[in-house]
């Protein structure tokens, strides 16, 4: 085995240990302040599907690119095949819905009185939870058409025109006028994801603009400087937003490659799936990093082990 390989498959296998664990730690942390009944914003429920989606695409990404890399290639049968990209491809599709749903209420729910906006803040809670599981339900029945297009490499047909992503292949099946419309539907959602994306980070950089040169004067009277805490999520969804819109631009970028070249190299398609799931990976710490009640959860649990652990040594 190339040195290469092995350094490759380290990296894989740190990426998906470090973020299935970073996902996991926010499932749970949003899954105690649930049961805990403590401080819950609405964006949490729509933070919690993203980290569910985010750890399929990691699991579904970065186990088999992992095994591959150490030089298993056929480990996966064809049902396996289709069942890992299927649920890669519903992950992916979930993670930018979810990031796009997220933007897009925090922008309602921040648009000043007055706005044509603001008349939807009284419906905008009660649609997240459905909006959340329609999004699901809606990347579930479109990516079927994954099912038909992977393949194991033991089940390769050499009158077919194949691609080798490493571990599987892509089939390329000519169905007429569904090939296009299927290409239409995946582009669409893509398309109006990112737009609402953009318009929604537009409107909360020119909302938090807009107030910040309202307050101005109250900065100068020597108050405390601290933004609110709808400033603060508006900025962490700001933050992921544009890391979200950073990465898929580059996973894009080499997709397009892929679909390109009849043959790609190796290192093409590794990077490829290197960079699908850095959004992924990183995106649980980016939030993690910028919700002040973390450091308040640790705090608390930190005094009191303090407690217990005093309480046990005068036993």
């Amino acid at each position: 085995m190339a040195s290469r390989d092995v350094a490759m498959g380290m990296i894989f296998l740190s990426q998906t240990t470090v973020g299935f664990l970073g996902n996991f730690f926010l499932l749970y942390y949003y899954s105690f302040l649930y049961y805990t009944r403590c401080t819950i914003r609405l964006t949490d429920l729509v933070l919690q599907h993203l980290s569910v989606a985010n750890s399929l695409v990691i699991v579904s990404k970065g186990v088999p690119q992992t095994v591959a890399a150490f030089g298993m290639k056929q480990f996966l049968n064809d049902f396996l095949c289709k069942l890992v990209f299927y649920v890669h491809r519903v992950g992916r599709g979930v993670c930018i819905g979810t990031t796009c749903l997220l933007s897009v209420f925090q922008a309602i729910t921040i648009s000043p009185t007055g706005s044509r906006w603001a008349e939807l803040k009284p419906q905008a809670p009660q649609c997240i939870g459905p909006l959340s599981i329609l999004c699901w339900i809606l990347n579930m029945l479109v990516n079927t058409i994954i099912l038909q297009i992977v393949t194991g490499q033991q089940n390769r047909i050499n009158n077919t025109k194949e691609k080798d992503l490493g571990y599987c292949s892509a089939v390329y099946i000519n169905n007429g006028i569904m090939t296009p419309l299927y290409v239409l539907l995946f582009s669409s959602y893509d398309v109006l994801c990112l737009g609402l994306m953009t318009w929604a980070s537009g409107s909360m950089v020119c909302i938090l603009h807009r107030h910040k040169q309202q307050v101005q004067h109250i900065h100068r009277t020597h108050l405390s400087p601290r933004s609110s805490p709808e400033s603060r999520v508006t900025q962490s969804i700001l933050v992921l937003v544009s890391t979200f819109v950073s990465f898929y631009t580059l996973s894009s970028i080499f997709i397009l490659f892929l679909t390109i070249f009849p043959n790609p190299d190796l290192w093409l398609v590794n990077t490829s799936a290197l960079i699908t799931a850095c959004f992924s990976t990183v995106s649980p710490f980016v939030l993690m990093g910028r919700d002040p009640r973390i450091s308040k959860i640790y705090y608390a649990c930190y005094e009191w082990n303090r407690k217990f652990s005093k309480l046990i040594g005068c036993l």
